[in-house]
Order: C-alpha cells, then sequence, then structure tokens
C-alpha cells in the first residue's frame, strides 16, 4: 500500500549515456532504493520512469547528477512529476524508444576492461581464450554501430542470435553483461577466420604467430579496421613493410603490453596512465637505447608510439608472439584503412602475407588515436578510436548544420540542438580515396542522426575537395553555404572546447591557411568572435618557392627567408659556411634556378607560416631538406632540441623575434635568422639553436599579448602539437599572470577545423 508521500518521476537524459551500462547501472540503484518504474533508450538519449518515496526519488537524482555512471557525460535532465503508479512490480529495461530526431550520442570504442581481461585469462570461465569477449564497460560501440538508438539490432552484432547462456547473462540485473548489446561467446559470437577460411582460435593464432616468426606481414582485424603487424626486429620485414605502405619515413606504432613498455620507453606517471586508460591509443612516448628494435621503425625520432591492445584478439595474438609488434594501419599511405576483408581483398593482398579477420562487420572504419601527454594533461594528435566521435556542448540550441573541414586531416562536424559532434580524423582529403570517404561518412551520419542540415560550411580554400563537396552537398539539401577562413575555426575550435566566448586574442600557428588576400596564412594573431575575425599581427611573410612543393623541400623555404633577409647578397653572407649541409643539398645549378623564380616570371604565393618557418630552421641546421610526410621536419627540430634539453645544456642568452609596428604588425624573423647564422659559424651544437629557436616562439607571445593588452590567450593550429613549444609558450605566459587555453579533448590539429566552422554559428 502506498503512502502520501509516494510520487513518480519521468526523467529525459541527453548526453553520452548510450553504450556504457548506463541503463543497467540505473537499474541497480533504482533497486537499492526501492523503487519501480522502467528505463529505456531513447532516440534521443535515455528515459526513465520511476516510482517510490518523494525522498528517494530525490535521492536518486542527486546521486545521478553528483556520481554519474562511468564514462557517462550528462548535458540535459528534464524532469517531470507525475502521480504515483503501483502498477510497477520492479525497476526494468524497457524496449528502446523510437521518438523525435536521433540525436543521441554515439560511444567511442572502449578497449578490453580488467574484468574482461581476467575473465579471459581464467580456464574456469567459458569465456577462457575468447577473442570477442566484452562487456557494458568495454568492446566495440561506434565502430559497429549503424544506427540509433544503441541496440543490437542496429549494430553488427545483430546476426549473432544470443545463445541461451548468453541470453540469460543479458537478462540479469547481477550480470556484468545486463543489456550489453555487444555480448557474445564461443557458441554464438563472431567467427574468427585465416585468409577467409573459418578456423579454431588456436590454428588462427598459430597460423599467424608462424608467419610473424618468418619474417612476414599479418593484418589482423581490429576494432574499427584492420592493421598490419611485423617483427620490429627484422629490418628486411621493416624495409618490405614501408615499400608495400608507401611509407619511406614516418614513424611505425607498436603494439606491447605494460611490461615490455617500461623496457622500450621511459614513461612518466601521466603517460602510463594514458597508454593504460580505457580509450588504449597510440601514446608517443620519449624511447630507450638499446631496444633491440630495428632502426627502420622510427628512424632518427626519439619517441616511439606505442599501444596497448584494445581488444582481446590483439592481446591473445600479442602474447602468442612473444615480444612487441609492430602495429600500423592497414593502408596505402595517405588512402583510409582497410575494413572488409572481402571488399578490402586485393589491397590487402598487396600489403601483407596473411589476414586474420572474422564475422563481426566493420560499420564505421577509425583509425586509432595518437595522443602524448604536454604540461601534465593529454595533447590528442589524432582523434581516432576510443576518443571519437567528441561531443562539445553548445550555449544554446542552433538550427541543424553540418561543417566540412578543410583538407589535409579530414573530417566532419555535426550540429544538432545544443550539441556540436565531431568525427574522427578521416585521413588526407587531397586525393580521391581521401575525399570518397570523407563523403561517404557523411551521409553515413546524416543519416544516422536523421540530419537535414540547414547549413554547409566549410573552409574558405578554393581548391580543397571539401570546399567542393560542401557547395554540392549545399545544393542537394538547399542549404546555406558558409565559407570560414581556416584559422579563424582553428582559434574557434579551441573556444568551443573551453566554454569561451568572445571576443578572444587567439594565437593560430600551423603550416598554412588560405588567407582573406589570397596568401597564405599561419602565424596569426587575430581578434575573434564567433561572427568575426580581425587579423592583429602575423609573423612577417616569405614566399613559397614553387608552392607545394616548398612544403614538401624544406630546403626552398631556407632559401626564401636568405634572400628576404639578404637579397643576391645571401651568398656572401654564408660565405664562412662553405660546408653547411644545406648548401650540399642543391645540385649544380638549381640554387641559381630558384633564385630567378624569384625576380622573373609569376612570383610565388607569400607564405606567413610559423610551420614553415620551422621547416626553414630544421633545412638550415641540417635537420631535414626533404620531406616524405607532414611535420616531419618540424617533429625532427623539436627532437633535436630536446637533445639540449636531456643534456641540461640550456642556453642563457636568447634569440628574439622583432615587432614591427603596423596594421596589422608583424613579428619579424630577421633577426632570429642572423642569430642563428652567427652561432652556426661559431661551432654552436645544432641542438642548443634548436631549443633557443623553440624558447624565441614561445618569448614572442607574451611580448605581443603586453603590447595588445591582453590577459588571456588562446594557442591554436598544428605548431601547438609540439610539446616543447607549447610547455616554454605555457611557462612564459603563466610567468606574466596571463590565462591560457590550448587544445586538450581535441586535436590542434585541422582536425578539428569542422567543429570551429560550426561555431560561426553564434
Amino acid at each position: 500500500m502506498n503512502c502520501p508521500a509516494d510520487q513518480g518521476l519521468q526523467l529525459e537524459l541527453e548526453g553520452l549515456v548510450q553504450g556504457i551500462g548506463f541503463r543497467p547501472q540505473l537499474v541497480l540503484r533504482a533497486t537499492e532504493l526501492g523503487l519501480t518504474g522502467w528505463i529505456a533508450n531513447s532516440s534521443g538519449g535515455v528515459k526513465l520512469e520511476a516510482h517510490g518515496p518523494r525522498v528517494q526519488l530525490e535521492r536518486f537524482v542527486d546521486e545521478l547528477l553528483q556520481r554519474p555512471p562511468r564514462f557517462s557525460q550528462i548535458t540535459k535532465l528534464s524532469r517531470h512529476w507525475l502521480p504515483y503508479n503501483q502498477d510497477h512490480q520492479a525497476f526494468c529495461i524497457a524496449p528502446a524508444l523510437r521518438e523525435g530526431s536521433a540525436s543521441a550520442l554515439l560511444c567511442p570504442d572502449l578497449a578490453l576492461c580488467a574484468d574482461c581481461e581476467r575473465e579471459l585469462r581464467d580456464p574456469g570461465s567459458r569465456r577462457h581464450q575468447y577473442p570477442f569477449i566484452s562487456c557494458t564497460q568495454c568492446g566495440p560501440r561506434y565502430s559497429v554501430t549503424r544506427g540509433l538508438p544503441f541496440e543490437r539490432c542496429n549494430t553488427s552484432y545483430a546476426p549473432f542470435s544470443l545463445c541461451d547462456a548468453c541470453a540469460q547473462e543479458y537478462s540479469d540485473p547481477r550480470d556484468r553483461r545486463f543489456h550489453a548489446q555487444t555480448i557474445s561467446c564461443s557458441h554464438c559470437g563472431p567467427e574468427l577466420l585465416w585468409n577467409g577460411d573459418v578456423v579454431a582460435l588456436d590454428r588462427g593464432l598459430g597460423h599467424a604467430t608462424a608467419a610473424l616468426h618468418r619474417g612476414q606481414i599479418v593484418a589482423i582485424q581490429g576494432i574499427g579496421g584492420f592493421q598490419l603487424l611485423a617483427d620490429p626486429q627484422r629490418s628486411e620485414t621493416v624495409a618490405c613493410l614501408r615499400a608495400r605502405k608507401g611509407r619511406p619515413d614516418k614513424p611505425l606504432a607498436l603494439l606491447s603490453s605494460h611490461q615490455w613498455l617500461q623496457e622500450l620507453c621511459v614513461v612518466s606517471e601521466q603517460e602510463a596512465e594514458l597508454f593504460g586508460g580505457p580509450s588504449a591509443p597510440i601514446v608517443l612516448l620519449r624511447r630507450r637505447r638499446n631496444t633491440g628494435l630495428d632502426a627502420g621503425v622510427a628512424g632518427s625520432s626519439p619517441w616511439l608510439g606505442v599501444m596497448r591492445p584494445a581488444s582481446a584478439l590483439q592481446l591473445l595474438l600479442l602474447e602468442s608472439f612473444g615480444r612487441p609488434l609492430i602495429a600500423t594501419s592497414a593502408n596505402r599511405s595517405g588512402e583510409p584503412i582497410c575494413r572488409d576483408a572481402c571488399r578490402d581483398q586485393a589491397q590487402l593482398a598487396e600489403l601483407c602475407d596473411g589476414v586474420l579477420s572474422h564475422t563481426a562487420e566493420i560499420v564505421n572504419r577509425i583509425d586509432d588515436s595518437v595522443v602524448r601527454e604536454a604540461a601534465k594533461a593529454p595533447l590528442v594528435l589524432r582523434l581516432g578510436r576510443g576518443l571519437a566521435p567528441v561531443a562539445i556542448q553548445a550555449a544554446r540550441p542552433r538550427s541543424a548544420a553540418v561543417g566540412l573541414g578543410a583538407q589535409q586531416k579530414g573530417a566532419l562536424a555535426i550540429l544538432q540542438g545544443n550539441q556540436l559532434v565531431l568525427s574522427p580524423d578521416l585521413g588526407d582529403g587531397s586525393n580521391s580515396a581521401g575525399l570518397l570517404h570523407l563523403e561517404d561518412t557523411l551521409q553515413q551520419w546524416l543519416s544516422r542522426h536523421q540530419l537535414e542540415p540547414n547549413h554547409v560550411l566549410c573552409d574558405m580554400h578554393p581548391g580543397y575537395g571539401s570546399t567542393q563537396l560542401a557547395k554540392e552537398k549545399g545544393r542537394h539539401h538547399g542549404s546555406v553555404l558558409g565559407l570560414v577562413q581556416h584559422h579563424h575555426a582553428h582559434v574557434l575550435a579551441v573556444m568551443a572546447e573551453h566554454a569561451l566566448t568572445g571576443p578572444q586574442l587567439g594565437v593560430a600557428w600551423d603550416g598554412s591557411g588560405w588567407g582573406e588576400d589570397g596568401s597564405l596564412w599561419g602565424g596569426e594573431f587575430l581578434q575573434v568572435n564567433a561572427h568575426s575575425v580581425q587579423r592583429l599581427g602575423h609573423l612577417s611573410p616569405f614566399p613559397l618557392i614553387g608552392g607545394e612543393r616548398a612544403v614538401r623541400e624544406p630546403r626552398r623555404v631556407a632559401l626564401a627567408l636568405l634572400h628576404g633577409s639578404y637579397g643576391p647578397a645571401w651568398r656572401e653572407r654564408l660565405a664562412g659556411l662553405r660546408d653547411l649541409p644545406w648548401l650540399q643539398s642543391f645540385e649544380a645549378g638549381e640554387l641559381e634556378l630558384l633564385e630567378q623564380s624569384l625576380s622573373r616570371g609569376p612570383q610565388p604565393v607569400n607564405c606567413s607560416s610559423v610551420g614553415r618557418l620551422f621547416d626553414a630552421v630544421a633545412a638550415l641546421l641540417g635537420v631535414q631538406q626533404r620531406c616524405s610526410f607532414e611535420a616531419q621536419a618540424a617533429i625532427a627540430l623539436e627532437g633535436l632540441a630536446m637533445e639540449a634539453f636531456d643534456a641540461g645544456t640550456l642556453p642563457r642568452d636568447r634569440y628574439r623575434l622583432a615587432i614591427v609596428e603596423g596594421q596589422p604588425f608583424l613579428l619579424a624573423w630577421k633577426p632570429l635568422l642572423e642569430a642563428l647564422l652567427v652561432d652556426l659559424e661559431r661551432g654552436r651544437p645544432t641542438a642548443e639553436i634548436a631549443y633557443l629557436f623553440h624558447c624565441a616562439l614561445a618569448d614572442a607571445l607574451p611580448a605581443v599579448a603586453a603590447r595588445l593588452e591582453s590577459r588571456e590567450l588562446v594557442l591554436a593550429g598544428g605548431c601547438f602539437q609540439n610539446r616543447l613549444l607549447l610547455e616554454l609558450s605555457l611557462e612564459a605566459l603563466q610567468a606574466k599572470g596571463i590565462a591560457v587555453h590550448w587544445s586538450q579533448r581535441l586535436p590542434s590539429n585541422d582536425a578539428a577545423i569542422p567543429l570551429g566552422q560550426l561555431m560561426t554559428l553564434g
């Protein structure tokens, strides 16, 4: 019999509340409080109705807000009090409600949890050595989802009907797999395949392990796509892998246990947490010497990218092999990762010698995330498996929109209600395969979220494939097309992450982006609001000799700086540096031809990019003359500077970038270049020069802030993926009492630009 204090309460919850065991955890809490009712996934999140004493209902809500279920992010909670209903006998999970727009957030894929790993190793468990083990706290999510809400029928696990034992676990509120949508076992789950044939686990692992020990390359079906695995101690295998991928220099990542990690790298407490966390990203770490790895794995880089197994299948194969493995995306460099053993059979045949796959389809391909620790916080280098999609709450609801980003770091974002949702990094959009991947992903997202955009936003660069796609989609949907300046979007993305409103002083340092004057920007000081941007200052411009070729050849940028400082007399200025590696990188007559392009014929496009300034310094110091991947020279220059940092030989003197007054003002690099050449003539170690270059950039920031009388600064753009530059900048600014905001949840590179584009809608 109910007492007068009994009532009913209806809650509607939005945010990240699906795919994380949210409903099972609330069933347990409600039951402990003696409440009855139901809870269900909905198209927009979760809806529940609870009945019982009002004091217990209020306690239920308080605990929900103060101790939300793990991984959840409640962005909106609506409550409605109801009359008490005594018909409910218990608190249960009800069938999903398909009402309203499909605005529920998709959970990122979650790596194997500790409970499932213990069960995997337990000979008494019925999931002992089961390669697809998962529960409510781990397993594939985004990668297997076709539609919303997140229910088994909307995932690629729908074809696998539960056996009686799994069905019992699924329906038992006391079980860890209560309503786990990817639940399965060896009797009802996916089948393992070796080169397309169904095999038992021991045979599949045996074939793959034997191939790896023979020095062959094996493709394994990971959570978001196929990975290529290889022995990192075999020179011929590493060389073969690089040739097949078309990846001559870019460092390769490793798959490792935590025990082996300590032998490979120097690991801080924060880095160990990143490595072992539920997203299981590739973590960029300082490598130890004499690790037994072939030199071709990471080249001269002082860092190694290392990740733990994200799935039981990866873990079982790693342990079967017995030591760390190279683990890199199964794709040709710059192309989307393979996701289907049948459809991608031809490409996989070119890349590997054997394929270990299974019958659970990957719906949404997604690369591994890459992170590093900087300033005692995570710094996202690539937003991928385990971290994406990522949602940012907007200040207020707005009309539906999509942002299609820039080019080299392809990505998209949608605006639905008050949620800004950013996709994973979709790869290089400058080739046809990458652009097709962007278009396919866009169609999947619009369909899954039942979204008809009123606005389509893109970069203002007229040559980007994403810009052309935006124009096409805008016409198709009858949407308003918005062109957003590249660096405006960079700064707005950071502002969105930190819930900042304008105006803000933003520093946007990157490789390049199309400027409003038709030149390439990349060293910008901007006054930013959602709807407007003012260019207050920038790095002194210099020509890009050969346009895109200059991006691939830092030596060309160095010539532009020398010619810009000393004119035709630059040779005389270098008279004391005849043995400079930079000079020796040119063939006879090559310098003269490049120099002529500065004075004859069409003038090269001007550039104000800090990223290209990194290139020029790297070339002059003999670090990198040509590049085969993005930011190769800048990464190498950071590594060189870290040698001085590690050796404790930090110079006390400083280079400087001069502020030249004007509208806009200029940050002049000529004094820095002269000081650098003087130090080269004196024989100063190049590691110290590289360190001083980083310091000069960092020291310029508080000087500019003082000139503009600003006590707050937003740091944006790919240059701030450089840990040394970021930490030196924070130190210099915070010493002057200037508040600093930078990307942590989002990447600071172009992959976050779609979200910044959406912020222009106000």
